[in-house]
């Protein structure tokens, strides 16, 4: 798992489809989504983490270029 996309696609195996319209909003909805999967125990603690850690950059990336705009 390396992108987005790629987490994307780990939520959709667990029936969770993610479009807010807007990037920033899909990210944070994700990040959301897979610390559930976490607490009830679906996904394991490599996983999770891996996930986290690809939302959190990509968020980072997210909000910097939205503050660039304004």
């Amino acid at each position: 798992m390396k992108t987005v996309y790629d987490v994307a696609q780990l939520l959709r195996k667990h029936g969770i489809i993610v479009y807010l319209g807007k990037r920033q909003y899909d990210i944070e909805m994700m990040e959301y989504e897979v610390t559930e999967l976490f607490k009830h125990n679906i996904l394991d603690r490599e996983i999770f983490a891996r996930a986290r850690s690809i939302l959190k950059q990509e968020l980072i990336k997210e909000q910097r270029k939205n503050s660039s705009l304004n």
